[in-house]
């Protein structure tokens, strides 16, 4: 503790190697519990330093996120590899800048999954981690933490989970891990209910991955397709009509098809007062 700001003069790269072999060990949590005892992660990692503590307010207090944080990087730290677990470091980067008292609800920390997102990028760059697909995965992870959570907290509709795993892609096993890791309330009753809810979503995710194929979903209809049908540039209708046949489809509105889309496209369009061009 005594020499904690020496560790400024170390360079990036030792630092970063030595952080990952915590982060490789069984129980990362120990390292991380000793880096802050010792003054160093609020150097290092200030973003996850800044998770520790609780407020009250009204008699009502949140969890302390720091610890939370660690029970959910041990949880899926389960013969995970490294950028999974870098994951659930930082799921909940977001919290200290989102957190806002409301007196009917309490402690919130609206959109945290999101502000966590963005906080990714700077992160990697200051540590010298690498910025490639690596750090996209992680970025991924950080933002889509939470729709699980809410979908297995609500009626586990076909739509929701079509959209999860169009959003996930390949990575919706690693999200599903870390999702189900992110369950530590000491209410046996409510992990109970939100971890069958999660079953039944994995379940959901394998019959729509048999049926449609959505982890290597695309949508049918292209923002190219769309300009040249219209005789339109790039603008604001194109992306609300490729959105309007993404959603069309989710919601088994219309097959997953490109006649069915482009004839949906052609009804969108006309409420907008869009013709196709002639030829």
């Amino acid at each position: 503790r005594r020499n904690a700001e020496r560790i400024r003069i170390i360079s990036q790269e030792r630092i970063i190697d030595e952080l990952n072999k915590i982060m490789m060990a069984p129980a990362p949590s120990i390292g991380f519990i000793e880096l802050s005892r010792c003054g160093l992660l609020p150097i290092i990692l200030p973003e996850v330093a800044a998770l520790e503590g609780v407020e009250t307010r009204g008699g009502r207090a949140h969890k302390d996120n720091f610890y939370h944080t660690l029970e959910v990087l041990d949880n899926v730290s389960k013969a995970s590899p490294l950028w999974l677990r870098w994951a659930a470091l930082l799921h909940d980067i977001g919290k200290p800048r989102s957190k806002r008292w409301d007196n009917v609800a309490g402690w919130t920390f609206h959109n945290h999954n999101y502000i966590g997102q963005k906080m990714v990028a700077p992160i990697f760059r200051r540590l010298k981690l690498p910025t490639d697909e690596r750090m996209a995965y992680v970025e991924k992870l950080v933002g889509l933490h939470m729709r699980p959570i809410a979908i297995a907290d609500d009626v586990v509709t076909d739509s929701a989970v079509r959209r999860l795993l169009f959003e996930a892609g390949e990575d919706i096993d690693d999200l599903m891990r870390l999702c189900e890791a992110d369950i530590t309330s000491k209410n046996r009753e409510k992990k109970r209910r939100f971890l069958e809810n999660f079953q039944l979503v994995r379940e959901k995710l394998t019959d729509l991955q048999a049926r449609d194929n959505y982890r290597t979903w695309h949508n049918p209809i292209s923002g190219e397709e769309i300009m040249e049908t219209f005789g339109i540039g790039p603008c604001r209708e194109v992306g609300l009509l490729k959105q309007a046949v993404k959603d069309a489809i989710w919601d088994s509105l219309i097959p997953n098809d490109h006649d069915a889309a482009f004839q949906l496209m052609l009804q969108e369009a006309a409420k907008m007062e869009l013709y196709p061009k002639q030829i």
